[in-house]
């Protein structure tokens, strides 16, 4: 942005510079003026440009060209005009003359854009695949340690989903749907063209230059069998050749308010209890007390981060070296997350041929777990944490249960009597040598080699009659520990040249191999002989340590690959794309160990082409198509040998350990193969003033691995086959438009992004068209469940309640009866287990959308995020929760039930059948509409540009304020619950009884959601 004023260093005082913008201004006004007029047009085709900016350097003065390009604007002697228009490259000019007369060069930026594609760059107009990018700058537009929570929302067919909202906590990611029934669906993510084999919460946001999404398999395929799932790649920041040290700063401090589970209020569970008329008081329990045990236990959490940078180049090489610390207190006690991050990058030019470079991220962790929130929600409020003489309960017996009482206060009191606690080490690093072959041009060959290594250990130690009843419960402590490590090594020969100006031609050729290596193991005891010891030292007990052989783990996997490589590009219309990769796996059986993957894709820019020179509205018109070939090898290593268990017997005083075959061999082991095919558009118009694509893609997955059964006669349960296929399909829009380009000091622009992804199951084992236990249903969503379709409750006069419900009464839930009817309509049966039918849980549609808003020093950024349709399970509302028994046993969820006084409830009768414990049919309770639109991050910021900033010293001084999860403007499940209508758990957590797949995700009770008030300083200097 054009500084509108220079203020001297030496102005002190508020009152003086506002003195100095005035009289500034008024000096202008009063200058003797000259009306310049003018036309500005194209170099391109000497057409005049409507909308450019014609400003007078230095101040705020301005007009635009109109249709024609053509300007007047009244300007001082002397005075010097810039001319910018979005599309082409700013121009200066000193005004001699009363007409000033321009011709614009296009700005080939936005088509010259690189993008990382794997294994290499390509300029953004000749990619045929489809990638999705977004920069590091607009990464941090989010202050955030996860990068994947700033990615939330940005890119078309990337979805991103907590799994746990405890801090630290890494995201879910999946990019256009599932594939896979049993392995993994997880990207594979690429830093500085290494495999990433860590946790994606060990790369710092701060260090990241961009990241480019691989989408389809034409895209995926140069990563051969670990590309099924897309490919994330990672770019760090590297400094310049030739560039001065600069140092840089910044910095954020937050704190964090948790929103409370809406849980039932003393009066309110009185009336529940008479209601149900199945429990009463407890000894410690009475209807005037009314405790706000959430009130009890939440803390506000605090959030800082420091990252410190250096960056700077000499004549033939660059260096950039960063450190960072962050720290996470989150609103749960004890609940705390560190990381301190080092990033050190080097390159060298040697000679006129050899360019030699290293890279290095390391960081160090520590979580504390705290605890989780069953004991908090669960408690009821008719208790009190004091007796009557006003000291701390330690315990607390109800109508049913006796607990431990559970508070802020208790939890910070018992010092080493608890802590649950996990330290991570790792270190990703990565060096190069490439040479030039001279006498070749555009011939190199390169070396990349990859180590990685982390280190994780965990340890939880609870002291005597922590967290019980009963004080006299021994401790129990256990440790686990594990190392994972991996070797990259890649030769690469890569030719690129340009022929006669029109022919871009480029060819590489690949051999790697990787190695990867995992060991983990696990102790646990009880009755330690001193809190001091904690985890520690689990010999100090005369109980034995025990090592539970399904907790203890070892594997080596190693992968060997051939790849080869061409693009040509025409005269930047026409593209081709041609790969070709053979990857061999060492964890799949003899004869499936080797697949190779084709792909291809072609894009046509039918904008460059002669007969569109005419149209100046449309600066970009691309049609891409590829298919290509991918596969899955998330296979755990020796599954083809099958799989042995221990059983302990003992023979009197004899303990022996007996084996068995609990997994069948599964010599035939091989691949899951996706192939797919992608069709899109990408678009430029209004001199890119508004650019995005359209893409469709159908990408199907064969011989997916199953879990096979067998029969009981065979004396084993399964064995893993490739024995099932899937099929995902769907369509994606983006749209970025510069909607205002700085008239006056306003700059506007924003981006929107939405997609639809339906997946689907086409077959499984056997031609069986169902697995009721896994959930899989054949023409069904992968993210299915099982169950009856609530549609209501029962009222009074509704038919056939004797028939459908036997001994039901009204207000009990009522489910959908899918059976036959008699002749007089009458239903043949009463409803059971066949009524329950396929749910699918994923959404029709979902996208994000942003905006960025600049006016002189200021600057606005808002980033938010919808979905339609679908599923929310919430473990809080269903079931397996156990906080809606809707019986009084304990504290329950806030729910508006059905009485004889209230019919219009949505929640059943609390003297209705049951089943177990919870209400008949009480599963259903838990799904709610899971649309949503909601806005995620609000960030004001001010650049300072005045001249004081520039002779202190600072090439950049920013401050800023971001509000995270601010409003949630639209969501049925926010609007009944007021909770956060996203999911941050997986589908068999914080329950009571687990009745979900790990696989679906819910919204579950680890943490509560929270609202961040985020303060940030930005220093260049």
């Amino acid at each position: 942005m054009e500084k509108l004023y220079k203020v001297s260093i030496k102005s002190k005082h508020l009152i003086l510079l506002f003195t100095l913008i005035f009289t500034t201004q008024f000096g202008f006004a009063q200058g003797q003026n000259t009306t310049v007029t003018g036309k500005v047009i194209s170099s391109d085709d000497n057409m005049g440009i409507p909308d450019v900016l014609v400003t007078i350097k230095g101040t705020s003065n301005s007009t635009a060209t109109d249709f024609d390009g053509n300007y007047s604007i009244s300007v001082p002697q002397n005075s010097v005009l810039v001319f910018s228009s979005v599309g082409f490259l700013p121009q200066e000019v000193l005004v001699t003359e009363s007409t000033v007369n321009i011709s614009m060069q296009p700005d080939t930026k936005l088509l010259d854009e690189v993008v990382v594609i794997g294994y290499g760059t390509q300029k953004k107009e000749a990619v045929t695949g489809s990638v999705a990018s977004i920069s590091g700058d607009n990464l941090r537009e989010m202050p955030a340690p996860n990068i994947t929570q700033a990615m939330q929302s940005r890119l078309p067919g990337v979805e991103i989903n907590q799994t746990d909202s405890r801090p630290g906590a890494a995201m879910q990611i999946r990019i256009r749907g599932v594939r896979s029934l049993t392995g993994s669906n997880n990207p594979l993510i690429v830093l500085d063209g290494i495999p990433f084999s860590g946790s994606i919460t060990d790369i710092n946001s701060d260090d990241i230059k961009s990241i480019d999404v691989l989408k389809d398999a034409s895209a995926t395929a140069v990563y051969g069998s670990r590309g099924s799932n897309g490919v994330i790649l990672i770019t760090t920041k590297k400094g310049a050749v030739g560039q001065e040290a600069q140092f840089s700063y910044n910095s954020y401090f937050g704190v964090r308010t948790a929103r409370e589970y809406p849980m039932m209020s003393g009066p309110e569970l009185v009336k529940l209890r008479a209601a149900a008329n199945l429990y009463t008081n407890g000894p410690d329990e009475f209807d005037d007390v009314n405790t706000n045990w959430q009130d009890l236990y939440y803390k506000t959490g605090v959030t800082q981060n420091h990252h410190l940078n250096v960056t700077g180049g000499t004549a033939k090489g660059n260096y950039t070296f960063s450190t960072t610390y962050y720290k996470d207190e989150g609103v749960v006690p004890l609940q705390d997350y560190q990381r301190l991050s080092l990033f050190g990058a080097l390159d060298q030019q040697i000679g006129d041929y050899i360019r030699v470079g290293v890279t290095t991220n390391s960081n160090y962790s520590v979580t504390d777990n705290g605890t989780g929130l069953y004991g908090v929600l669960s408690q009821s409020p008719l208790a009190s944490p004091y007796d009557e003489d006003g000291n701390p309960r330690r315990a607390i017996e109800t109508a049913a249960d006796q607990s431990w009482v559970n508070t802020r206060s208790t939890l910070e009191a018992l010092g080493d009597k608890y802590v649950n606690q996990n330290r991570a080490y790792a270190s990703y690093n990565s060096a190069y040598a490439e040479v030039k072959v001279p006498g070749v041009e555009g011939l190199k060959y390169r070396l990349n080699l990859g180590g990685n290594l982390r280190v994780s250990f965990g340890g939880y130690y609870e002291g005597a009659g922590v967290f019980d009843f009963n004080e006299a419960t021994v401790s129990n402590a256990n440790i686990n520990q594990s190392i994972n490590t991996t070797w990259t090594a890649e030769n690469i020969l890569s030719y690129d040249r340009i022929f006669g100006e029109k022919h871009s031609v480029s060819a590489l050729a690949l051999y790697s191999a990787q190695q990867e290596k995992f060991n983990s193991s696990a102790f646990s005891t009880t009755n330690i002989a001193s809190d001091a010891f904690q985890f520690y030292n689990l010999g100090r007990t005369d109980e034995p340590v025990v090592a539970d052989p399904n907790n203890q783990g070892y594997y080596k996997r190693g992968l060997t690959s051939y790849m080869g490589r061409v693009t040509y590009s025409y005269d930047g219309r026409y593209m081709f794309n041609a790969s070709y990769r053979s990857d061999g796996s060492s964890v799949l059986a003899p004869g499936n160990k080797w697949h190779s993957y084709p792909a291809l894709s072609a894009g046509w820019n039918i904008a460059n082409e002669s007969f569109m020179s005419g149209v100046k509205s449309i600066n970009q018109l691309k049609l891409r198509v590829g298919y290509g070939q991918t596969a899955n090898q998330a296979i755990n290593p020796y599954k083809t040998l099958g799989l042995l268990s221990s059983r302990p017997y003992n023979y009197s005083d004899v303990f022996l350990t007996g084996y068995y075959v609990s997994e069948a061999p599964s010599p035939d082991l091989g691949w899951e193969y996706t192939e797919g095919w992608n069709y899109a558009i990408d678009y430029g118009l209004f001199n890119n003033r508004l650019s995005g694509s359209i893409e469709y893609y159908v990408m199907k997955t064969s011989d997916v691995l199953v879990g096979v059964g067998l029969p009981g006669s065979s004396g084993l349960g399964s064995y893993t086959d490739n024995a099932a296929n899937t099929q995902n399909k769907g369509i994606e829009f983006s749209a970025n438009g510069l909607i205002i380009d700085n008239p006056n000091g306003f700059s506007l622009s924003a981006g929107f992004n939405i997609y639809a992804n339906k997946n689907e199951i086409t077959s499984l084992s056997n031609g069986t068209d169902r697995n009721e236990g896994q959930g899989w249903f054949v023409g069904h969503s992968i993210n299915s469940i099982y169950d009856y379709k609530n549609i209501g409750l029962w009222q009074e006069g509704d038919p056939y309640l004797d028939i459908l419900e036997p001994g039901g009464t009204v207000g009990m839930i009522k489910v959908e009866y899918t059976g036959e009817y008699n002749e007089d309509g009458t239903p043949v049966r009463a409803i059971g287990a066949d009524d329950r039918q396929v749910l699918d849980v994923n959404p029709d549609f979902q996208g994000g959308f942003n905006t960025n808003m600049s006016y002189k020093g200021f600057d606005l950024n808002i980033v938010g995020g919808f979905q339609s349709g679908g599923i929310l399970i919430s473990t809080l509302y269903g079931s397996g929760g156990y906080l809606n028994l809707l019986n009084g046993r304990r504290g329950n969820v806030d729910v508006d039930y059905w009485t004889p006084e209230n019919t219009d409830a949505r929640y059943p009768n609390p003297a209705g059948p049951r089943s177990g414990d919870n209400p008949k049919y009480g599963s259903t309770l838990g799904y709610f509409d899971a649309s949503y639109v909601k806005i995620r991050t609000i960030t004001l910021g001010y650049n300072f540009t005045q001249d004081f900033i520039k002779k202190a010293g600072f090439e950049r001084l920013r401050l800023y304020a971001t509000l995270q999860n601010p409003w949630i403007i639209s969501s049925p499940y926010h609007k009944e619950t007021g909770l956060d209508p996203e999911p941050n758990s997986y589908g068999d957590q914080n329950q009571a009884v687990s009745g979900y797949n790990n696989r679906i995700l819910v919204v579950g009770t680890n943490a509560p959601n929270t609202r961040n008030f985020v303060f940030g300083l930005n220093v260049t200097f």
